[in-house]
């Protein structure tokens, strides 16, 4: 399984369009919708400034990009270039095969988080205490797992063409919808209380409580773990399936 993990590793930073929206593309982002915010209007029900609240809010999308978009279409894609059925006749377990897919996503993700937050420091000011940008930094990338989960469910259910348009959806609704792209609370108050129970919406949530110094609501960790259990059950349940096609 490490052998696979490396593989993993170098086919990802081989991938330049792949580098370029996870780690440059949330910092870009970061830098369109914060740059010129100014340091004292805080965020309704927040307390916290704009380029505070957006750092945490494209780090988390940084990473979700890494594990969703780099999970998903190259399962699908495996599966069908018929990779996936060689592997399986090796002594590496199907577990393997899936964790060598999330720990290669994940560590990928590590260096979204990271320009995201150097970024929001060297350039907005951004300022915080050691212990927060550690706990940022290590909830964010747990964080991260529920949605490496998704897109291994993503890869074993879709097709090699119709993988894209799926996880695209499934991306940018979660991404939207969620407020990772903008604070929650501009929303109408309908699309508030649905949003209020999106993994997205309580990923970034981890962050934002850390950043006032509190600690994380507790509905916002139950809505992450139930969509782990979730997503990582059906892709158990996926992949079993797959395997019994083959």
């Amino acid at each position: 399984m490490n052998a696979l993990i490396k593989l993993e590793l170098a086919r990802a930073l081989r991938n330049r369009k792949f580098l370029f929206f996870s780690v440059i593309y949330p910092s870009v982002l970061f830098l369109l919708i914060a740059g010129q915010a100014d340091d004292t209007t805080r965020i309704d029900g927040t307390g916290l400034t704009l380029p505070t609240y957006m750092m945490v809010s494209m780090a988390s999308f940084g990473a979700l990009t890494a594990v969703l978009m780099g999970n998903s279409e190259r399962i699908a894609k495996e599966r069908e270039s018929g990779w996936v059925r060689q592997l399986r006749l090796t002594t590496l377990p199907g577990r393997g095969y899936v964790l060598a897919k999330t720990a290669g996503a994940a560590v990928v993700s590590l260096p979204s988080i990271v320009v995201v937050f150097a970024v929001a420091a060297a350039v907005k000011g951004v300022r915080l205490d050691a212990w927060q940008w550690l706990a940022l930094t290590g909830a964010i990338w747990a964080g991260s797992l529920v949605f490496a989960a998704l897109g291994v469910a993503i890869g074993y259910l879709a097709s090699g063409d119709a993988v894209r348009p799926i996880t695209m959806i499934t991306y940018f609704g979660l991404s939207i919808l969620g407020g990772l792209w903008m604070p929650s609370t501009t929303f109408p108050q309908w699309l508030q209380d649905i949003a209020e129970w999106l993994p997205t919406h309580a990923y970034a949530a981890l962050g934002q409580a850390i950043e006032q110094s509190q600690a994380p609501h507790t509905q916002d960790v139950a809505i992450l773990a139930v969509f782990f259990v979730l997503f990582s059950g059906g892709a158990a349940w996926l992949y079993r399936k797959d395997t019994l096609k083959a």
